[in-house]
């Protein structure tokens, strides 16, 4: 008779949060989730089987990030609730799934593709059969996250000189994956402020937030740049894409889409604003 598998097990780590993780409304800030997901992930590794860890030295790459926004999250003393697994494992690439509780309440899911990568080497690698056993009691296929269309920017793109700071650098030296979502939001709120209302009590929230890395960003005391542009305006929503690059070379780092909602309808003039920086056909955009 055969013997029924084990049910997978999912990893539980609880994140504090802190008084600098919160924007200008009071709640968790949608670039900071990136930071408690990459503790969790990180937690998940120290403390997965022996070899696990080891992947944080020898080298381990995000290739992109999911992130729905399912419920606002204010400050408190209880940490967040993270649970963490496995949610695709193939021979050179793994996916973590993640939802984040806060008291029980489901406040964001989260996806994140990851490789295996030889620092020593300087290439990417397969999982060794170690890490493939470890990482497989953990796997656990959810629903997948609706994807994103990848649209690019077009050539009337907001452009967004960015400057990279030391703090933002990462143990291999490269800018840390979650900063990228520092780097997008900085570009979104000009372009918000420019063209939306942004009073008290208007709050235009995040509601779902996907990134692809390309290639690794280093520091440099010339600017970087983000730009913008305006894929599609809804009735409360508007969606966005941005792509991180080189002004001189036109390399390009990351692309992010954006889906963000408002408190209200937008109005004619602010679909008319938005405008500015549509992609030719965008969906609900006067003239564009």
């Amino acid at each position: 008779m055969t013997e029924p598998a084990a049910a997978p097990t999912r990893f539980v780590h609880r994140s504090p949060r802190r008084w600098g993780d919160l924007d200008a409304q009071g709640h968790v800030n949608n670039a900071v989730y990136l930071d408690h997901l990459q503790d969790a992930r990180v937690a998940f590794l120290h403390a997965g089987a022996e070899g696990l860890a080891d992947m944080l030295t020898t080298g381990v790459l995000v290739v992109s990030h999911q992130v729905e926004y399912v419920a606002p999250v204010g400050y408190g003393p209880e940490p967040l609730e993270v649970s963490v697994w496995i949610d695709a494992l193939g021979a050179s690439r793994f996916v973590v799934g993640y939802d984040v509780l806060d008291s029980g309440r489901v406040a964001a899911r989260a996806r994140t593709a990851l490789v295996p990568f030889d620092l020593a080497g300087g290439g990417m690698r397969r999982l060794h059969e170690v890490e493939r056993a470890a990482f497989a009691a953990y796997l656990d296929p959810a629903e997948p996250l609706r994807p994103l269309p990848k649209v690019g920017v077009g050539e009337g793109a907001a452009r967004y000189p960015l400057t990279v700071r030391w703090s933002d650098l990462d143990a291999y030296g490269h800018v840390n994956n979650v900063k990228f979502y520092d780097f997008v939001q900085e570009a979104r709120v000009a372009i918000i402020s420019a063209t939306l209302d942004w009073s008290a009590g208007v709050v235009w929230s995040v509601v779902r937030q996907d990134l692809d890395y390309l290639k690794p960003l280093d520091f440099r005391c010339e600017p970087y740049e983000v730009a913008t542009s305006v894929v599609a305006v809804g009735n409360r929503s508007f969606t966005l894409a941005a792509e991180i690059r080189d002004p001189a070379t036109g390399t390009t780092y990351a692309r992010a889409r954006t889906v963000a909602v408002g408190p209200r309808p937008l109005d004619d003039g602010e679909r008319r604003a938005l405008s500015t920086w549509a992609l030719p056909g965008a969906v609900g955009v006067p003239g564009a």
